[in-house]
């Protein structure tokens, strides 16, 4: 498969065969030596470069929703993208919201995320948003959404049709995706660099870059260590505290 398939699709079909002997209680064959040796060579010769989104940061951001209107589709968008990016959601995270688990707070409010990738047993996690310091407040843009498409109960974030007409599901996964890259194209981004998982991107590096903590960094993104953090601090945070520009 090395000449058909990407590097990591062979690890995945390598991880996929070793779990479904381990499940029947056969030895485990992808540890034999020949295995490991050529998938050792597998990655030495066709490389292992990882295709990352571009993370987009605070000020891109602020820029694309500049370009965003007044209809309906735009509000839900202003939204989408302020409450994507402030509470580092994944895009499965962000359409999973509902408007009970909306509580509101004295500082701004919680989303209680009643499921995600990293807690499948549902035990549930509180993630803050604060209200902002500027124009483009994450909370007051989640409430002008909420008001307009008179929304009480069910799912926040929902498909609109060209007509305008608000629908009563949910958006899906990809939908946010979408939205980013078509946001994004008409702010003058080259769209095919972003993807619905900018916006968790993004927090981590803006957060990065204005001197936030790891430990409070990960508090918003919920990942399980900084080793885990560090992928999604994109490349705005390479000049920050640079070893040349200490020296130059």
């Amino acid at each position: 498969m090395a000449t058909t398939h990407a590097v990591t699709t062979i690890q995945r079909r390598v991880a996929a065969i070793a779990k479904a002997h381990r499940a029947c209680g056969y030895p485990d064959p992808t540890k034999a030596e020949i295995v490991a040796a050529t998938m050792r060579g597998i990655r030495r010769t066709e490389g292992m470069a990882r295709r990352e989104a571009r993370a987009l940061l605070r000020d891109d951001l602020f820029v694309v929703l500049e370009r965003i209107g007044g209809r309906p589709i735009d509000v839900r968008d202003k939204a989408l993208l302020l409450i994507g990016f402030a509470g580092a959601f994944r895009r499965s995270e962000l359409v999973g919201l509902d408007r009970e688990d909306i509580e509101h707070v004295r500082l701004g409010v919680v989303l209680h995320l009643r499921r995600s990738k990293t807690d499948q047993a549902g035990q549930g996690r509180k993630i803050a948003i604060p209200f902002g310091r500027t124009r483009w407040c994450p909370v007051q843009h989640l409430t002008d959404w909420l008001a307009l498409a008179g929304i009480e109960r069910g799912p926040i974030f929902r498909s609109i049709d060209r007509h305008g007409r608000i629908a009563k599901g949910r958006l899906s996964g990809g939908a946010i995706s979408t939205i980013v890259k078509k946001r994004m194209e008409a702010a003058g981004f080259a769209p095919d660099a972003f993807s619905g998982h900018s916006l968790r991107a993004g927090l981590a590096t803006s957060a990065a870059v204005a001197g936030a903590s790891m430990w409070k960094i990960r508090q918003q993104t919920r990942h399980a260590s900084d080793a885990m953090l560090i992928r999604y601090i994109r490349d705005g945070d390479m000049f920050t505290d640079n070893a040349a520009g200490a020296i130059l």
